[in-house]
């Protein structure tokens, strides 16, 4: 794999591999004794007792290295070169060696110029904020920071039943709400029984209750954040009573976004099925309530790696194609393996299937699907590190400007993360077709 200096990367934890998931200590080979009978080398090798004693086993393609007869000793001769000779010439070989190999590499990386030329945008013109060029969403963040909230309520009016996008709407709406909700406020008494604006309510709750507790492990969660947090959380139950009661009959929407909630508060796992099965009477392949859904069900939540295996590969074999099912096994392979994954593991079988059944997925799925770009930037983040650079660079072309997703928004610099590994893709392709 391409390996250029990278500071942005993630960090591994240190581990060492043996052929075959052999320990550390079974990785070393034993050579064959000298001395002896023929028999008894082959007989040493293969782990046998010679007079009575065992010997140390070699693995068994070892045997085919050695010669099956006694080894002869031989006069020794004086090296006509010399030591200190020999130890130059071989320093002189990996100077040159290594010196070709960053020449190539400086070659092959493209320059800020090149890649300006070729239509790749640098580091300070990726948007961080969207996953996608979703200009209504940016044009209605805009208002809202003057302080307008009617093309909020005009634009979650106008999703009409595609639940999907109301949904993502009404949480970046809402996120906006737990910065400043002076506009929420006048939306909601110009419109008292406005479900838009009931819902958005209920968003910003947990918005901001997920503000007060952070994005820390609970050992690193002080006990007055965790307080802010349960507080503002059973605050919020009533906000999602009410959107749920001025919404539509069929609409999904303030069930999916109770999941937080629910999670956040701990609620058993009776409650969680029964506010699922809200959800999916309404709208069953809702992918932004699964991806939610998932969450709940990780280990470190409230679920365990069973159930949400369990959970992700029932909605992956059964969901019909186009619907991004298949993205929450690689969600959650990403989420609990990535880290500490070795280079090898991203070119196993079983992810490799992941990969290719996300892909099709990817390509059966309607252009205007809220969650379609999510699903690109981890499929480019992982055809980048299974070296299928070509695949991968498709992906980034679709993407590139818009880079407010995971894996990227999991470092502290997004744009240098993407840019990153775009670049390595790019430089992969280009070596792969020479």
């Amino acid at each position: 794999m391409i390996s250029p200096n990278r500071p942005w990367a993630k960090r591994r934890g240190p581990g060492e591999y043996c052929p075959g998931g052999s320990p550390p200590e079974r990785c070393r080979r034993s050579l064959p004794p000298s001395g002896g009978t023929a028999q008894e080398a082959v007989a040493r090798s293969a782990g046998a007792a010679v007079d009575g004693v065992p010997d140390m086993a070699v693995p068994h393609e070892l045997l085919r290295t050695y010669p099956l007869t006694a080894p002869t000793t031989a006069p020794c001769r004086r090296d006509p070169i010399g030591f200190p000779s020999r130890m130059l010439l071989s320093l002189i070989v990996i100077a040159v060696s290594a010196s070709i190999w960053v020449w190539r590499k400086r070659r092959a990386r493209p320059s800020a110029a090149q890649l300006a030329a070729e239509g790749w945008l640098p580091p300070e013109r990726q948007n961080a904020e969207r996953s996608f060029a979703d200009h209504e969403a940016v044009a209605v963040v805009a208002a809202l920071e003057r302080g307008d909230w009617q093309p909020a309520a005009q634009a979650l009016e106008a999703t009409g039943t595609d639940w999907e996008r109301r949904s993502a709407l009404a949480g970046i709406i809402g996120e906006e709400a737990a910065k400043d909700d002076v506009w929420l406020r006048a939306w909601q008494t110009a419109l008292p029984d406005d479900p838009g604006a009931a819902l958005v309510r209920a968003e910003a709750k947990v918005a901001v209750a997920w503000q007060i507790r952070g994005t820390a492990w609970a050992k690193d969660t002080t006990a007055e954040q965790f307080a802010g947090f349960h507080r503002v959380l059973e605050e919020a139950r009533e906000d999602f009573a009410r959107a749920v009661a001025l919404a539509a009959p069929g609409d999904p929407t303030p069930y999916a976004a109770a999941i937080p909630l629910y999670k956040g508060t701990g609620a058993s796992h009776e409650e969680m099925r029964k506010l699922w099965a809200e959800i999916t009477s309404r709208a069953p392949y809702h992918f932004g309530a699964h991806s939610g859904a998932l969450s709940y069900w990780f280990p470190r939540w409230r679920g365990s790696e069973e159930l949400a295996l369990e959970f992700a590969w029932t909605a992956a074999r059964t969901v019909p194609p186009g619907n991004l099912m298949t993205m929450l096994p690689l969600q959650y392979w990403y989420h609990h393996l990535d880290d500490d994954a070795p280079d090898v593991a991203y070119r196993s079988v079983h992810l490799t299937a992941m990969v290719d059944a996300t892909l099709m997925d990817v390509a059966a799925c309607r252009p205007g699907h809220p969650w379609l770009a999510d699903a690109r930037h981890l499929l480019a983040y992982v055809l980048t590190k299974q070296e299928r650079y070509a695949e991968a660079v498709e992906q980034f072309r679709l993407l590139d400007g818009w880079i407010g997703a995971a894996p990227w928004t999991h470092y502290a610099k997004p744009e240098v993360a993407f840019c990153g590994y775009r670049d390595i893709a790019i430089i992969g392709a280009r070596q792969a077709n020479r």
